[in-house]
């Protein structure tokens, strides 16, 4: 028996696909193999990276964007212009499939916002081929029925999916017994069926993933072949805005430290040079992390590895030492959530949070010598524009860029819940470039305006001066001086403050922006006395 599981496309404004390595169908792949050796074929296929981009037209449902990214803008303060197809066409999907004859396809469904390229491909496949496609993915895990309920879609995995996929292909061999399956929906008589969800194999009885069907140039982390890892499956917290539950379940598993030391010295020997452990709480079990940098600050390949948790760390977990040993090991950046300093809204979010702590681990940090980005949400339900406000104005003051994330409701986190149940457009609109929320405490314009004054914060915290201290006027001339892209924002922010009208540059001349908000920008501008840079240099406003 052959299968076929592969990454879909993705279409949106921008693209991260340096994220995007398909981990959960490697783990497939490596499953299958341990439990059926030789006699089941499986083929991993990324239609997403490597594949290029072509731009298509904006969606309908997305059209009220338009004067939101309406040029397509040089600055550094740029946001989204283009819609793109990131990766394969459906037809040549398609086409590929045909050729290899599978038995089974299954398709990742990885973000619940591109729902729509996972039916597209089915679709194709379909038009060319009989077989029968599956579905799995977080985005399955939360509206299973969602994904089930299209046509061409015959069968879909809720949850982890190693020991319902060994399951399923032994009951599709059989041809029956489906109801036996964990995990497992599909369709009889016309109605939709799920199984009970089950507990997954013992993380130690899980193999490494296989990624033999990866091309390594394809995945770069600063021209160094990158590998995504997990140590981890689940999360201790219930932040109110997350999924992972859905797909994980409740509870927060560990792999063995010696064995995913293991896992990295076989990367190594297939050539990755850089990590990205893509847990959901890589540091809740500091003494078992910081193992594991001590074991990798003295391999012999030390110097030749970074390491990077691109999905962010809980401050509340960090401590000096333990980012100690992270340098060491050859972390350089750090990617901490702040979400807000209001503590009223993290309470509400179900998010543990002390902002001594966070003040305490971001001065730590710096002085070790990471490069920080702290996140904030932008947008969250009943959060204030005076909040937001403070959460960035604490943000410029301290050496770290600001990591501006608009919220929208993830499918399936308790903050969805409490919205009207989620049509397809909701679904479409889950995602950071929709701005899909607006309350009676903020409109569109008011997150567009925050997501861009981040930028334009970034853009000075990024400038290098001579001295310690310098005014604002100082800093926007040494960024002239550097030429280019700095000489540019400086001349945009310059013009901003003398005008009140932020442009953009088209290298045709300079537009306004007619949706930012210079008034809310100035009210941000009047709450920060200085800006501290990444170099831990003050630019004073």
């Amino acid at each position: 028996m052959k299968i076929l599981l592969l990454q879909p496309p993705v279409q949106d404004f921008y693209d991260t696909d340096i994220r995007l390595q398909p981990l959960g169908l490697c783990y497939l792949k490596g499953a299958i193999k341990k439990f059926f050796k030789e006699d089941v074929q499986v083929i991993v296929r990324d239609y997403h990276k490597g594949k290029g981009r072509q731009a298509i037209p904006i969606p309908p449902e997305l059209e009220y964007l338009s004067p939101y990214y309406p040029y397509p803008d040089k600055s550094p303060f740029s946001t989204f212009h283009r819609y793109y197809h990131f990766g394969a066409p459906f037809e040549k999907i398609a086409k590929d499939v045909a050729i290899e004859k599978p038995g089974l396809v299954g398709i990742s469904a990885l973000f619940s916002p591109y729902y729509r390229e996972v039916f597209r491909c089915a679709e194709a496949i379909k038009r060319l081929i009989n077989v029968p496609i599956l579905a799995g993915g977080p985005h399955v895990s939360s509206l299973p029925a969602h994904i089930l309920g299209h046509p061409d879609i015959d069968y879909v995995i809720r949850g982890e999916g190693e020991m319902a996929m060994i399951e399923f292909i032994r009951a599709l061999r059989k041809g029956k017994e489906f109801e036996k399956v964990p995990n497992l929906g599909y369709k009889q008589d016309c109605q939709l069926i799920f199984n009970p969800i089950h507990e997954n194999f013992p993380l130690e009885e899980i193999p490494f993933p296989d990624f033999s069907d990866l091309l390594l140039e394809n995945y770069r982390f600063s021209k160094r072949p990158l590998c995504l890892m997990m140590t981890s499956r689940g999360c201790p917290l219930h932040c109110s805005f997350c999924s992972v539950h859905d797909t994980f379940g409740p509870y927060y598993r560990r792999r063995d430290p010696d064995d995913i030391l293991k896992e990295i010295d076989l990367r190594y020997l297939e050539g990755y040079r850089a990590f990205d452990f893509e847990d959901d709480n890589l540091t809740f079990c500091r003494d078992e992390i910081k193992y594991i940098c001590e074991r990798l600050a003295r391999s012999p390949y030390a110097k030749e590895i970074t390491l990077l948790a691109m999905n962010g760390i809980s401050y509340m977990s960090l401590d000096r030492g333990l980012l100690l040993a992270m340098k060491k090991a050859g972390f350089s950046h750090l990617n901490i959530s702040l979400v807000s300093s209001n503590p009223d809204m993290l309470k509400s979010a179900n998010r543990p949070h002390s902002i001594d702590k966070y003040h305490e681990i971001v001065q730590d940090a710096a002085s070790i010598g990471f490069r920080i980005v702290s996140y904030q949400i932008l947008g969250l339900p009943g959060e204030t524009l005076e909040s937001m406000i403070q959460t960035m104005a604490t943000m410029s003051g301290l050496p770290v860029l600001i990591g501006a994330s608009i919220f929208y409701p993830a499918p399936g986190s308790p903050i969805a819940k409490e919205f009207n149940p989620m049509s397809d457009e909701d679904i479409l609109r889950s995602r950071l470039t929709a701005m899909s929320i607006e309350t009676e405490n903020f409109k569109r314009d008011d997150i567009y305006t925050l997501f861009i004054t981040a930028r334009i914060i970034n853009f000075l915290k990024g400038i290098r001066f001579g001295e310690n201290t310098v005014s604002i006027s100082g800093a926007l001339e040494a960024a002239k001086a550097n030429g280019g892209r700095p000489a540019l924002g400086a001349e945009l922010l310059m013009k901003l403050l003398k005008t009140g009208i932020l442009y953009a540059c088209t290298g045709k001349g300079f537009h306004p922006l007619p949706r930012f908000r210079s008034g809310l920008f100035f009210r941000i501008w009047s709450q920060m006395d200085r800006i501290i840079t990444l170099d831990g240099g003050s630019i004073v406003i």
